[in-house]
């Protein structure tokens, strides 16, 4: 089930707030777990076990490193045995195909692959469990002795199948105390019916160009078309990802929940360093405060840093997915990142904004590239395309054809990547709840009659 549905909009939604502004305070976290475990049943009801085992198991360990009196070998202990536990779900379900196809291949052997499907959302509460167990044990966090409220945590369908990723120490109040205003409702509304148009007007939309063009072999792409294609995948994946960022958080503020941001305008950075700051915050956090600082961060000298930088763009590489391209493209970062740590901002810092903005629009597009393709002879074709070298000419007719075509699309996915900045509350009186709910018919009357309605980070 996923934000964008009928099902969701008209039946689950509106069923589960019915049933938790009904309830009494006592059960309302009783509630949301009930209800987040069939809206995560509804697709793979067998992949519940996976995801209550994870949560039983660190719920105990947390419950181990509350003790007053346990040793620190101990606790060192619990916290390297429930994150191998965690690891190791999944790493089985998520690289164990991708192991055992690579051995095969290396060492001609005929090892049958598992064929299990991806658990959905297995990255994401996998990372949220973890942070509270390094929570407590670090003591920026008590342990949960309430396994109701933990389960409630890790289950919580708004962000459990693509996030924001939400670290157990900021929410962690919220989960016993929580007030609902209708400021606050209106609120989340408002940010849901954002991010639900971001998704099917604009992120739909353009992904239709973009299959149209990757569908075609890149030896037969003209440079402008090539590009072109880019571009287009750039504005999906965003409003695709953000615009369900959106909606995550909007549902949270409809339960009283306030998640952290997980996109900043990302597609106005200037430089990779910047965008970085903006893009999947949630995960870029995860990963500096869980990998990258205990690792040692930048406090012991610039060689240290910049490994530890490399070792944490390989490993967001390979979170994404099972496959080389992602490694391709977390190293691609990584090394771009290192350059710009060693030198590049110091040049960067030289020359006209707008050049550092173009910069840092090419070097994404580029690792787009990496990301949107897993094979890698048809990735390598994509990038002779777009440099004008697989003997097609720079554009033809079906180029412009393209850009004619797509000009008022473009215009207005450029416009709505760079907003304003959002106000927090309903404001504007009429006139906005106009608005929304002109963008609400939209989105619904497009989702009526819609055959392309694809969410690309499910498969992470």
């Amino acid at each position: 089930m996923v934000f964008s549905s009928l099902l969701f909009l008209f039946i689950f939604l509106p069923a589960v707030l019915l049933l938790y502004f009904s309830s009494p305070w006592r059960i309302k976290n009783l509630v949301l777990f009930v209800t987040s475990l069939i809206f995560y049943a509804w697709g793979e009801p067998i992949y519940i076990a996976i995801m209550l085992l994870s949560t039983i198991t660190d719920y105990f360990f947390g419950l181990l490193l509350g003790r007053p009196n346990i040793s620190a070998g101990k606790r060192k202990g619990i916290v390297v045995v429930s994150i191998l536990i965690n690891l190791t779900l999944l790493g089985f379900f998520k690289y164990a195909d991708f192991l055992i196809h690579n051995i095969n291949a290396l060492l001609g052997t005929s090892i049958p692959p598992t064929d299990l499907p991806l658990p959905i959302g297995i990255s994401f509460y996998t990372f949220q469990s973890m942070s509270y167990i390094i929570d407590v044990y670090r003591g920026t966090a008590k342990a949960q002795r309430n396994w109701l409220d933990f389960g409630t945590f890790v289950a919580l369908f708004p962000q459990l199948v693509a996030g924001p990723i939400v670290q157990y120490s900021t929410i962690a109040e919220q989960l016993r105390h929580r007030t609902v205003t209708m400021e606050m409702f209106a609120e989340g509304v408002q940010r849901f019916i954002i991010g639900l148009a971001k998704k099917v007007l604009l992120a739909n939309n353009i992904g239709l160009l973009w299959d149209g063009i990757s569908s075609n072999g890149p030896d037969t792409l003209t440079a402008v078309t090539a590009w072109i294609g880019i571009i287009a995948f750039a504005f999906q994946i965003y409003f695709d990802f953000s615009g369900y960022s959106d909606m995550a958080i909007g549902l949270g503020l409809m339960l009283g929940f306030r998640f952290n941001e997980n996109f900043n305008k990302p597609y106005s950075a200037r430089s990779i360093t910047d965008f970085w700051r903006r893009w999947h915050i949630s995960l870029g956090t995860w990963f500096r405060d869980y990998v990258y600082i205990p690792l040692g961060g930048n406090r012991h000298g610039i060689w240290k840093q910049l490994r530890n930088i490399l070792m944490v763009w390989l490993l967001t590489g390979i979170w994404h997915g099972a496959s080389w391209n992602f490694l391709l493209w977390g190293l691609y970062f990584g090394v771009v990142l290192i350059f710009e740590k060693w030198i590049g901002l110091r040049l960067l810092q030289r020359v006209p904004a707008w050049v550092r903005h173009l910069y840092a629009i090419v070097l994404i597009l580029l690792g787009w590239v990496f990301f949107a393709f897993e094979d890698l002879p048809q990735m390598g074709a994509y990038f002779t395309a777009m440099a004008g070298a697989n003997g097609q000419p720079l554009w033809d007719n079906n180029s412009l054809y393209l850009l004619y075509t797509n000009a008022v699309l473009l215009i207005f996915l450029i416009a709505a990547s760079v907003p304003a900045r959002r106000s927090r509350t309903i404001g504007a009186g009429g006139a906005r709840l106009v608005w929304h709910g002109i963008l609400f018919f939209l989105s619904v009357a497009y989702l009526v009659d819609a055959t392309f309605n694809p969410f690309l980070y499910f498969r992470f």
